[in-house]
């Protein structure tokens, strides 16, 4: 949410988000905003070991992106 509400507030809307994009500038169908994290990490906070996740790009962003 605070990223959708920051990036639309600064003028650049994540395209597929109805609530915070304004004007709808995406032809493509696309069912949510696309937003996606390829790695994310963290300092666990019991064991104070870092710990890394990755992911790659969903199907339907993938897609998207090859048809512009």
């Amino acid at each position: 949410h605070q990223i959708r509400v920051h990036m639309s507030y600064l003028g650049h809307p994540l395209v597929g988000d109805e609530l915070y994009g304004g004007k709808k500038r995406c032809q493509a169908p696309l069912p949510r905003p696309f937003l996606h994290a390829y790695k994310l990490g963290f300092i666990h906070p019991t064991s104070g070991k870092r710990m890394e996740f990755k992911a790659p790009l969903p199907a339907d962003l993938e897609r998207l992106l090859n048809s512009l």
